[in-house]
């Protein structure tokens, strides 16, 4: 009986040590992975300011056209591109907060 408590004391040990083993492995991936994601935080909050400004360009000058052409009817035109332009900004803003960068 007593051989059967040293084999099982012995597979316990090798267990944990296993496991162990695999979460540092497992923190190893994920620092790894967090690294590579800040990485592509920049470029995308820049890409997202860019767009939201091509959209505010493109936004001006359909809201000026229309201005001149004598459409009454511009506020919901104004309001729909200006909320769309505002909001690629605020993402922009918003992952750059989340990410901690």
């Amino acid at each position: 009986m007593f051989k059967n408590s040293k084999k099982s004391i012995l597979s316990l040990c090798l267990a944990v040590l296993s496991l162990a083993q695999t979460k540092a492995q497992g923190v190893q991936g994920i620092t790894a992975a967090e690294s590579s994601l800040i990485g592509y935080v920049d470029p995308v909050a820049s890409l997202c300011l860019v767009i939201g400004a091509v959209v505010g360009i493109i936004g001006g000058v359909r809201v000026y056209i229309k201005w001149n052409s004598g459409d009454q009817d511009i506020n919901k035109e104004l309001m729909g591109w200006g909320g769309s332009c505002l909001f690629m900004v605020l993402v922009s803003v918003v992952i750059k907060a989340f990410f901690g960068v």
